[in-house]
């Protein structure tokens, strides 16, 4: 098949805006995973199984979220200390 053949009717042309307003990211660092055991309590578990697929990238989001405010916390209260 030819990129003739193919056809793209059902989708958007890519427009040169729609690259401007990619996002370049040069850089960074690949954030690898571990798996681990852990233990957690049965509703907390349940509840976010509730909330969809992907519940454990969500777990993940908002530990990340809690590290990251901690970090920016604690940066914070060192400065104010020196």
């Amino acid at each position: 098949m030819t990129d003739a053949d193919i056809d793209l009717s059902d989708i958007p042309e890519v427009t040169p805006e729609m690259f401007a307003k990619g996002i370049l990211r040069r850089g960074l660092k690949p954030i690898t995973k571990q798996q681990l055991t852990l233990r957690l309590d049965s509703d907390v578990i349940e509840w976010f199984r509730e909330q969809g697929g992907g519940y454990q990238t969500k777990m993940n989001a908002l530990l990340r979220a809690y590290m990251e405010e901690h970090k920016r916390v604690v940066g914070a209260r060192t400065k104010a200390a020196q």
